[in-house]
């Protein structure tokens, strides 16, 4: 098993995270951690994002990555924070080989055929299908997953709470992406919890 298969078989569920404020995140990753949610993608889209990482990496159980990187300088100030694992909305050939080179597990963003075969040439098998919702759903993965049976994958984009467990019985489907875990604003630990819960416990049906 790779080791980002590994990843995204720790637990049904990657919360995405949005997170303004460094100072919300250890406890939020506490409140994840104790729901049962380890892997945690904090997204490179605001300005905290890297201090979020680093406070992170502190949190016993978490196992903390950078997503929305979307270039190689993206790449090396995320590992330079502390990443574990990288995640990108799409799949360049220099973002693609820069993170191989790095030997940091990769999961990168696909939508078609072409990208799934740069991402083969590349030498990786496991995959985000995204914008998962908006990229013809489950049946355009199910349809990708066909000529390509050795890859596996987590959709994120659109996949909520009551659709996870459809994507999640679909067998190449190793875990989902999901925003629903985490609101934005002031973190509620309590419901962040509670949410984690429920989202570790989910399978497929």
């Amino acid at each position: 098993m790779t080791p980002i298969e590994s990843i995204m078989r720790t637990a049904p569920v990657i919360p995405v995270l949005v997170i303004e404020d460094a100072a919300h995140a250890v406890p939020i990753a506490h409140a994840l951690v104790a729901g049962g949610l380890r892997v945690l993608e904090v997204t490179l889209r605001t300005a905290a994002a890297l201090d979020v990482i680093r406070a992170m990496k502190g949190v016993e159980g978490a196992i903390v990555g950078a997503g929305t990187v979307t270039n190689p300088d993206e790449l090396q100030a995320a590992i330079d924070a502390g990443a574990e694992f990288i995640v990108s909305p799409g799949l360049t050939d220099r973002l693609g080989a820069a993170a191989v080179a790095a030997g940091i597990p990769y999961l990168p963003g696909i939508a078609n055929a072409g990208d799934i075969m740069r991402g083969l040439d590349l030498g990786l098998t496991q995959f985000k299908f995204f914008p998962a919702a908006t990229s013809g759903g489950l049946a355009a993965l199910k349809a990708l997953a066909g000529p390509f049976h050795a890859c596996k994958f987590c959709p994120t984009g659109g996949v909520t709470l009551a659709s996870a467990p459809e994507w999640l019985a679909f067998d190449p489907v190793l875990c989902v992406g999901g925003s629903w875990v985490v609101p934005k604003g002031i973190p509620d630990e309590a419901a962040i919890e509670q949410a984690a819960r429920a989202a570790a416990a989910l399978q497929g049906g």
